[in-house]
């Protein structure tokens, strides 16, 4: 699955002066089209552009939302490959018998037997431990 970054950057306020446009429109086209090219080069692409609030101070004690509009971009994350290969579980019938392990580890086998089948992930069935109130110490 491919994943990315993304980034969030203020969107232009004001145009660009550059005589050769001559409405306001063209100007600001020009700079933001400017920004967009900008953060191509850097390998962002342009995704969306939002307005979002944000709480800030006004005055000594009130504060005020203010909305503030940003471009978002995104851009792939290099992957590196993996060496793992993931093989399917072949699915086992329930009524089949539990295989034994093929190696018992040494901790396993030099503990009391209690202990060891406490331990064993191939335990019987039993009752779990009755568990009482919790109790805090003071």
């Amino acid at each position: 699955m491919q994943e990315y970054e993304y980034t969030a950057i203020p969107a232009p306020t004001r145009a660009e002066k550059n005589r050769a446009l001559k409405t306001p429109g063209e100007r600001f086209g020009a700079t933001i089209a400017g920004v967009l090219n900008r953060m191509a080069t850097e390998g962002w692409e342009y995704l969306r552009a939002d307005v979002l609030p944000s709480e800030e101070r006004s005055g000594l004690t009130s504060r005020t939302t203010v909305f503030h509009n940003l471009l978002i971009f995104r851009r792939a994350l290099v992957q590196e490959p993996h060496d793992t290969v993931f093989l399917p579980e072949v699915p086992v019938p329930l009524d089949a018998p539990a295989a034994p392990p093929e190696s018992v580890p040494t901790f396993l086998t030099s503990a009391k037997p209690a202990l060891s089948s406490r331990l064993s992930s191939h335990a019987e069935p039993g009752s779990a431990p009755r568990l009482g109130p919790a109790t805090t110490e003071d």
